[in-house]
C-alpha cells in the first residue's frame, strides 16, 4: 500500500482479504480498495470473489459506515490492472468452455456494475490510477464517477490485438462518455493512450503529479464537498438520461464470450504472448 495511506484513520472494522487491503478513512468518510494480486497483476477469479464480497459488504452495511467516498486504487508500484486473466481465457477457450468463460465474464461484471450503481448508495466512487491500467483494468476506472490519473501513466484495449474486444463494459462506458463512433475508434485502435492525452479527451477527471495521486483524491473531495449535493444530483440525472443497465452489460459479455470461442491460433499465440509480458510486470512489481 502506498505510504500516504499509512497516515488514514484505520479504525472502522472491515473484512480482511488475501489480494484486497480495505480500510475507512473514518475522518474523511473516504472507503479505500488497494489491489493487491498475487502474481499477475490482472483480474484474477480469486480477486474477483474479493471484489464482489467487499462490494456486497458496502451495499449491506454502507449505511452505518458513514462513508461519502469510495476509491479503488492499486498497491503495484507502477500498475493499476492490466485486465483479464488471460491465461484462464486461453485455458477456457481451448477447451470450448463457454460456461466457464461466461461465469468469468459475469463476475467482471458483478463488479463493474456494483461501482458503477455506488453499491446503492449515496456515494461517489473514484478510481485512482497510479500506474498502466490495460483492458479490464482501464473499464474498472471507466466505471467510477471520478477517474483521477497520474501524468506518465497509460491506459488502453490491446483486446484487438488478439482478435477480440473488451467485453466487460467498454464500449457502453465509452460510447456514453465520447460517443459510439469515438468509442470504436479507440477500441479497434489497440493503443495505448497517456493520462494527459486521455484528459484532453475528457476521460481523465483529475490529473496528477506522479506519486501524488492520493494527495489529488483529497484534494478532489474538499472540491466535491462544498457542493456535494449539485454534484450527486448532476450524476443521478446523467444516468436516467443515458443509463447502463447490467441487462445490457450482460448481453454484451454473451457476445464476448461467443466471439473468444472462435478466434483462432494464432489468436491464441498472441494471447500467450500477452501473459508472459502480464507474468514478467508482476514479478517486477512484486
Amino acid at each position: 500500500m502506498h505510504a500516504f495511506a499509512s497516515i488514514i484513520d484505520l479504525t472502522c472494522a472491515t473484512p480482511s482479504y488475501e489480494q484486497l487491503a480495505v480500510h475507512i478513512d473514518k475522518q474523511h468518510q473516504v472507503g479505500w480498495c488497494y489491489m493487491q494480486p498475487e502474481g499477475r497483476p490482472c483480474f484474477s477469479d480469486g480477486m474477483l470473489d474479493e471484489l464482489n464480497d467487499w462490494f456486497s459488504h458496502l451495499r449491506r452495511h454502507g449505511g452505518t459506515l458513514d462513508m461519502h467516498y469510495h476509491v479503488i486504487a492499486s498497491a503495484r508500484p507502477g500498475t493499476y490492472n492490466l485486465g483479464g486473466d488471460l491465461d484462464l481465457f486461453h485455458s477456457h477457450i481451448q477447451r470450448k468452455d463457454r460456461d466457464g468463460l461466461y461465469r468469468y465474464g459475469r463476475k467482471c461484471i458483478d463488479a463493474l456494475y456494483a461501482n458503477m450503481s455506488r453499491f446503492g448508495r449515496p456515494i461517489t466512487t473514484i478510481s485512482l490510477v497510479q500506474g498502466d491500467a490495460l483492458g479490464g483494468g482501464f473499464e474498472a476506472a471507466l466505471s467510477s464517477d471520478v477517474l483521477i490519473a497520474e501524468k506518465g501513466t497509460q491506459l488502453g484495449f490491446p483486446e484487438i490485438l488478439f482478435n477480440l474486444f473488451p467485453g466487460m463494459g467498454a464500449y457502453s462506458l465509452l460510447s456514453r462518455k465520447l460517443g459510439p463512433k469515438q468509442a470504436e475508434r479507440m477500441i479497434l485502435s489497440g493503443e495505448l493512450y497517456s493520462a494527459e492525452t486521455l484528459y484532453d479527451m475528457g476521460l481523465v477527471d483529475v490529473l496528477a503529479e506522479p506519486g501524488e495521486g492520493e494527495l489529488a483524491v483529497y484534494a478532489h473531495i474538499r472540491r466535491e464537498e462544498r457542493a456535494r449535493n449539485g454534484f450527486a444530483a448532476l450524476r443521478r440525472a446523467r444516468d436516467s438520461i443515458d443509463p447502463i443497465t447490467f441487462a445490457e452489460l450482460d448481453r454484451i459479455v454473451q457476445i464476448w464470450v461467443d466471439a473468444a470461442l472462435r478466434i483462432e491460433s494464432r489468436d491464441l499465440r498472441m494471447m500467450q504472448r500477452l501473459v508472459s509480458r502480464q507474468t514478467q510486470l508482476g514479478s517486477r512489481a512484486a
